[in-house]
């Protein structure tokens, strides 16, 4: 991590703008609270991504607040394209003083550069990757798969610079930390699956109990412990062992790839007020 934040210092004076892709289900929790101090004042690009999987009100909610940061904002689903096409405008939009200062200057053919960054799998390569309209960024289904710089061209007039997912090495905050391994952003390896899952639950169960209700056929009471909302769906699936206990482990890991997947529906798991997921919007 830390060579990574070295890396984004070093080349931030070769870019114009920093584009920052988040998940807009959970939209502070899957920035890293660096980027900030790193970026510093140059001019920034937020991408909520995976906004086809987010509640819609809610990330018109978020969008707002970003903008009221100064921040330039576009909504994005990078893995069918929505929303992309429209990036190359929002940059030039956000750079649109800079740009009459280089018309000014006679640098009419210079390319815009963008640094992209974010977390791990927050769709950041997939994202590049349907901007520049064909295959250059590796992009899998997993963290870290981004390993060192990659300069992408998208047209004529403008580069991007892709650079490796980068996470703080320790959180401050353990919710936070649940919530990017809600989406996958933590592998499950490192998880105590059960526990996220029991922990998911109970926060579905407070802000979409119907989700849960259609998807799994259970009356998910937003008091009940998340273990019995596991067991109760694992027993609607038939997830059974010996004496005819429930597989929670099988249960949780089905309910978090559902999620992820969309399965479950639109949601976002966390709101402005101090990032409670059972808070109003």
């Amino acid at each position: 991590m830390t060579k990574t934040r070295r890396m984004i210092e070093s080349d931030l004076k070769l870019v114009d703008l920093v584009a920052e892709v988040i998940d807009a289900r959970i939209p502070l929790s899957s920035r890293n609270p660096d980027i900030d101090g790193l970026v510093g004042s140059k001019p920034r690009l937020i991408v909520l991504n995976r906004a086809d999987q987010a509640d819609p009100a809610l990330t018109r909610i978020w969008a707002d607040w970003f903008r009221g940061k100064g921040y330039a904002v576009l909504e994005t689903d990078s893995k069918s394209g929505g929303g992309v096409s429209q990036f190359s405008a929002a940059v030039r939009e956000a750079l649109r003083e800079q740009i009459a200062r280089w018309r000014e200057k006679g640098q009419v053919g210079r390319p815009v550069r963008v640094m992209v960054v974010g977390v791990p799998n927050v769709g950041k390569s997939t994202f590049i990757n349907k901007v520049a309209r064909r295959k250059s960024a590796k992009a899998q289904d997993r963290p870290g798969v981004t390993r060192g710089k990659q300069w992408v061209a998208v047209d004529a007039g403008m580069d991007l610079l892709d650079t490796p997912g980068i996470l703080w090495p320790k959180f401050e905050d353990q919710e936070v930390g649940r919530k990017l391994a809600y989406t996958g952003a933590i592998k499950d390896d490192i998880m105590d699956v059960e526990e996220l899952g029991s922990s998911l639950m109970e926060l579905l169960a407070r802000r979409y109990p119907q989700a849960l209700s259609e998807r799994y056929k259970i009356d998910p009471s937003p008091e009940a412990p998340g273990w019995m909302l596991l067991e109760a769906a694992g027993r609607k699936r038939g997830f059974l062992i010996s004496g005819g206990e429930v597989d929670l482990n099988r249960m949780a890991r089905v309910l978090l790839d559902e999620l992820r997947g969309g399965k479950l529906g639109r949601f976002t798991l966390e709101t402005l007020e101090g990032m409670e997921p059972d808070g109003a919007a």
